[in-house]
């Protein structure tokens, strides 16, 4: 392999990938799709459903992502993670083969609280990287509510689940967009003055949304929040939390 293309697809829609990725899957001689565990096996329905709308007749290579070992300290952890899937796109990669390209489609985009980017460079001998950049869930939430990203002439802090737990509100924030947050982070705020925008499943048939005061909504999200993940087996979801003028 001397290419590999990380090709950002969207939240959940097929429409989300642009005209430049579905160029980039036709011309790939390889495509790998993550196997995540049952219970998700619809994430890579998803992944083969853009292959095929795309058109492309690349060999397709599926692996197992690996489970995180939750009792080593976070960051080891992660990099535990990362590189063992670095290890599996390799092995993978080695069985097809390929005379050409490599192509891994990205949820969201590989740029932005993706780790695509990080795991590609583990891989030895390394390969030359394209990015293809995909619709963001931030773009996809703020689209879903048709509400702007930010104020007039305000500032967006973007931050994760645990960043929010552990150290609570950022200084001088006024909007904020929460990340990689499986624990309904915002309920740990005092909710006085906020409002939230909060969508799951953006941009796919199961898609929800709800938004008000923090106070009301909240507690209406995390019954739903926790409803829906009982249901699908799985849950990707964010929000943008802003301060009343």
């Amino acid at each position: 392999m001397t290419e590999l293309w990380l090709i950002g697809i969207g939240t959940g829609s097929p429409g989300h990938v642009t005209l430049e990725g579905q160029q980039a899957l036709r011309e790939a001689d390889l495509i790998l799709i993550p196997r995540k565990g049952p219970g998700k096996d619809d994430l890579a329905h998803l992944r083969h459903a853009i292959i095929s709308q795309a058109g492309a007749t690349a060999n397709v290579a599926e692996f197992d992502m690996p489970v995180r070992d939750e009792s080593l300290p976070y960051q080891q952890r992660v990099a535990a993670w990362h590189d063992e899937i670095a290890r599996r796109w390799k092995v993978a990669i080695e069985r097809a083969a390929p005379q050409g390209p490599v192509a891994l489609l990205v949820w969201g985009d590989p740029g932005l609280y993706d780790s695509t980017l990080r795991i590609a460079g583990r891989l030895s001998p390394a390969p030359k990287i394209r990015v293809l950049p995909g619709v963001t869930a931030l773009q996809a939430l703020t689209a879903a509510h048709a509400i702007p990203f930010n104020t007039v002439n305000g500032a967006v802090t973007v931050t994760t689940g645990r960043r929010l737990r552990d150290f609570g509100w950022p200084e001088g924030a006024e909007t904020l967009v929460v990340m990689l947050d499986g624990e309904c982070s915002f309920s740990t705020l005092g909710p006085e003055g906020l409002h939230i925008w909060w969508g799951a499943f953006l941009g796919m048939p199961e898609q929800l949304l709800d938004h008000g005061p923090l106070s009301e909504a909240g507690p209406r999200i995390q019954r739903t929040r926790a409803e829906a993940r009982l249901q699908h087996g799985w849950i990707m979801d964010t929000y943008l939390l802003r301060r009343a003028p």
